[in-house]
Parts: structure tokens; sequence; C-alpha cells
């Protein structure tokens, strides 16, 4: 008998969304008191580190958060209920405690991402608007790429269809990008989107999903050649637990999904936060005022390493009035001359003098810190033009002091406070709880034509798994969504059961307008906003 053809009562009795957990109401009362111990940990830690600042537009930026917080809360709606769709209807754990589980790995992994698909996915941004972030332009840009991906992932939901948060989020910023071209006054110098790194992410969202598909569906066709238990290929029988040893497979690919989940899609609204901080209050949050004591002895090494090993390649007869501008403009323009040549080396010396008399970077004057955190960051871009275009011709070494460089930047402008990571895993731990069944009924029921069985929910699983952590160490945000759930559709079609055509249709539908859909919502809220504030 067929999922979807499954109406009767006595299987309707048994439906694994119903089976209760015999733990009773604790795992509820224990969910509540850690979203109190969160919330009140981020609330103090929030204002512990804003008493140094001069003023504080609370109203603000308590409404920035809570729409970059409302981001990740609809996230957890859509990618992590992904995660316990298998367990669920493989009857591995009741859903409530499956949800709870997966949750608290979801936290685990967010506590412990690198950020660097964090700033991956910033660096999609205008270079212009992240370095005025506190304008009214960059205001504009974090309220519109955030309400638009909001508005579209409700949307999805609502209609029970699993549509992914990052091809949303990268649509929403491609939006922006297109939006602040088309205001700039004709003949300004001004930037978009960075199309290189909009095509390298683009490309890790598309063939993620094919991945999904075909690498489950050959592990289960692997497995059923390999592993002769009958069982594993069964689906199963009412609200009877599998054997013990494909529980535990089926539940540490659970929470396998959960933890790399947490780990890259997570880091989209950590990213987004510190734009928000870095705007709105930039005293506390522009540079990183906690690094070692001894930081800025090694930054300004590695600034006259990388300075000396640029100022090589500089021509003599190349003048350059100024060095700022010139820098700015190859950014902007992701284009090399003799005189960025010659302005980089100098611009790096300037940077590196203006803050060298303080010690350390908290103690930079108030006064002084977005400027610095702006220059630092306009040199990150252009080394990274160094790096990965390559206009001269720099030794081993020469490239060596250059990276070093570059990561001593990073270091004091792209941090992530550890109270931003608690607040992002309550937010999307919270949405998993709330709004998790619309997306795990469509993955558990209305993808292939028969219940899922154990061989197919572990191989979807440990796919997923494997391919968010590999995209995770290489910096790249991918869907959870579209690889989970592609990957139940691979092992659907693997097992000879066949694919419900319509959830198929729907799938694909948003898959294909969730990007253009974003770009117009966002393009538009852009343009609106620019006028309003």
């Amino acid at each position: 008998m067929t999922v979807s053809n499954a109406t009767d009562a006595s299987l309707r009795a048994e439906h694994p969304l119903d089976k209760p957990s015999s733990l009773g109401q604790w795992p509820n009362y224990a969910v509540v008191a850690i979203l109190l111990a969160g919330f009140v940990y981020v609330g103090y830690s929030l204002t512990n580190e804003l008493t140094s600042s001069v003023a504080v537009p609370w109203i603000l930026l308590g409404l920035a958060l809570l729409i970059a917080l409302g981001f990740e809360f609809v996230n957890g709606f859509h990618d992590t209920a992904n995660a316990v769709a298998t367990v669920i209807y493989t009857n591995s754990l009741p859903a409530e405690l499956a949800v709870i589980w997966s949750g608290f790995f979801n936290f685990l992994g967010v506590m412990t991402a690198s950020g660097a698909v964090a700033f991956g996915i910033i660096s999609l941004l205008p270079v212009e608007l992240i370095m005025q972030v506190g304008s009214s332009a960059g205001l504009a840009m974090v309220f519109s790429l955030l309400i638009a991906a909001i508005l579209w992932n409700l949307g999805t939901w609502y209609l029970g269809i699993p549509s992914s948060s990052s091809h949303t989020l990268v649509g929403s910023i491609v939006g922006v990008g297109l939006a602040n071209q088309f205001l700039a006054p004709a003949g300004t110098v001004t930037s978009g989107v960075d199309w290189s790194k909009a095509t390298e992410v683009g490309m890790s969202l598309l063939i993620s999903p094919l991945v999904g598909f075909g690498v489950a569906a050959l592990l289960l066709l692997v497995m059923k050649v390999l592993v002769k238990s009958k069982a594993l290929y069964e689906a199963p029988k009412g609200n009877t637990p599998p054997p013990l040893w494909i529980r535990a497979l089926l539940i540490f690919t659970c929470t396998g999904v959960s933890f790399a989940h947490g780990s890259n899609d997570g880091q989209k609204g950590m990213g987004l936060i510190m734009l928000i901080l870095i705007g709105v209050v930039p005293t506390a949050f522009a540079l990183n005022r906690t690094p070692d004591v001894n930081y800025l002895e090694a930054y300004k090494a590695a600034s006259t390493a990388a300075s000396t090993a640029l100022h090589k390649y500089a021509k003599p007869e190349v003048a350059v009035t100024d060095a700022r501008e010139v820098v700015n403009n190859a950014v902007r323009t992701k284009t090399w001359s003799d005189e960025m040549s010659a302005a980089l080396p100098r611009f790096i010396d300037d940077t590196s003098a203006s803050i060298s008399p303080y010690g350390s970077a908290a103690n930079v004057p108030n006064g002084m810190v977005s400027n610095t955190r702006n220059d630092m960051y306009l040199i990150g871009e252009a080394l990274k033009l160094v790096e990965k275009q390559k206009p001269l011709p720099l030794q081993d070494a020469e490239m060596t002091a250059v990276k070093s460089y570059h990561k001593a930047i990073d270091n004091a402008t792209k941090f992530i406070p550890t109270w931003v990571k608690v607040a992002v895993a309550l937010a999307l731990g919270l949405g998993t709880m709330v709004g998790w069944k619309r997306i795990v009924v469509t993955v558990g029921e209305k993808i292939g034509k028969t219940h899922l069985t154990y061989g197919q929910g572990a191989s979807a699983e440990l796919v997923a798994m494997g391919t968010i952590f590999t995209a995770d160490s290489l910096g790249l945000p991918v869907s959870t969504t579209h690889i989970l759930s592609s990957g139940v559709a691979g092992t659907m079609v693997a097992n000879g059961s066949g694919l419900q055509m319509s959830t198929v249709r729907n799938l694909a539908m948003a898959w294909i307008l969730t990007l253009p859909v974003s770009i117009a919502l966002s393009f538009t809220l852009f343009l609106i906003l620019r006028h309003l504030i």
C-alpha cells in the first residue's frame, strides 16, 4: 500500500507524526528552560558589549536584529525539518523527541561554525554598501534582502514545498546588488553583484542537489549488494521501531545532518547580524576588540612584510595622489592597473601607521573605529584580487606574506561573538520546533509513491551529511532542503518505487522560481526603502 493512498483509519491511527514520546512533557520543559537561559544570556551579553558605546539606537537595533533572527527562525521551518523526516517516518524516534534532538545538534553545529560561510555570503554584497552599512543605503540593503527572503520562505513553507533558504538569500543579495547599480547616477563608479563569487556560490547550490540525487541512489544500490539484511529495505510496520542497529544508523545520520546544517546554514544569519551590528553600533562591533593582547604587534609585522613584498612591483614613474581612492575604485571594478600597484602598498602603510600608536585594537578611539575598519576591509578585498587574479609576479615567499596579512585583517574585521552564535542557534532551533510538520510530511510522504524504507532514509541522510560538511569546509553555502529531498527522490528511483510527479513538479517549480522571485522582491524593496529611509 502506498502512503499517498493510505487513508484508512487504522493506518491514520499509526501515523508516525502522532506517535507520542515515552518521556512525557519533560522534553518540552527542558526546551523552555534552555530557550529562557539562552535569551537571558544573549540579552546580557549584548547589553554588556554596548556599555562602552557613545549612543545606541535601541529601536533600530532591536528591529534589525528581530528581522535577522526572523530569517533564521523561518529557515528552521524549512531546512532543519528535513533532517528529522527520515527518523520520524522510519519510527526511529517519536516526532516530538526527533525535533528536539535535531534542534540540539543544530545548536552545536552553529556554535562550532568557523564563520567562512558567513563572510562568503557577505562578500556577494556591493563593497560600498558593506563599508557604509550604517548609512540609509546600507540599512535599506539589509532590510530589503532579509524581508524578501522571509516572504518567499514563508510562502513556500505554507504550501508545504521544501524550498532553499540559501537560494532565497543569494537571490535577495543579487537583487540588492542590481538595484544598487540601477540607482547609481550615470558615470558613477559603483559595484553591483560580485559575479565571480555569485557564480561560485550558484554552482555549489546547483550541483549539490544533483549530487544528493545521484550519490544517494548509488549508495542504496551499493548497500543492497553489500548488506543483505532484508529488514533494511522494508517499510516500517505500523509503529514498530526498526532493529537496533538500523535505528542507531538512522539516528546517527539525523544527528549528522542536523549538526552539518547548523554549521552551514546558521552562518548566513551570523554574517547578516554582524553587518547590522557594524552598521548600527560600529564603535562596539566594527573591530574585534578582544583578540590576543599581542595581536596588534603581529598585525603590524604582517603589514610590513606584505607592504615590502608589494612595493617591489610599484613602478617609480607612476604617481598616485589619493591611494585610498585608487584602491577603492580597483576593488569596485575588480580591475588592476599600474596605479593600483603603487597605491596598495602605500595605503597599507598609511593604515598601519594610523593604528600603531594605540597598542591594541581595544584602545583605538571610538571616533576612528569605523574608518579604520573600512580601510582594513578595503585592503582585505584588494588582497583578494592579488590572490585570485595574480596581477603581480609574486614569489612564493611574497605571496605567503600577502596571505598572512590578509588573515590578520580578517581576524580584526571578520569575527562573530559567542552571543551572536547563541542567538542564531536559538532562532533556528525554535523555528524547527514550531514549523517542522509541513515540510516533514512532504519529504516523508509525498516524494515517493511508497513508504520510505530504512535503507532509503539512511542513504539520503548519509549523502546529505557528507555533502554539507564538504561545502562547509570550502566556505560554500548549500541547501539542506535540496540535498535531502533530492536524495530521497534518488533512493525512490533506485528502489524502483517511483515518484509522485505532482510533488516533483511543485519542487522543481519552487526551485526554478526561488532565484528570480527573490531577486525581484529584494530589488523592489531596495528601491522603496532607499526613498523611505
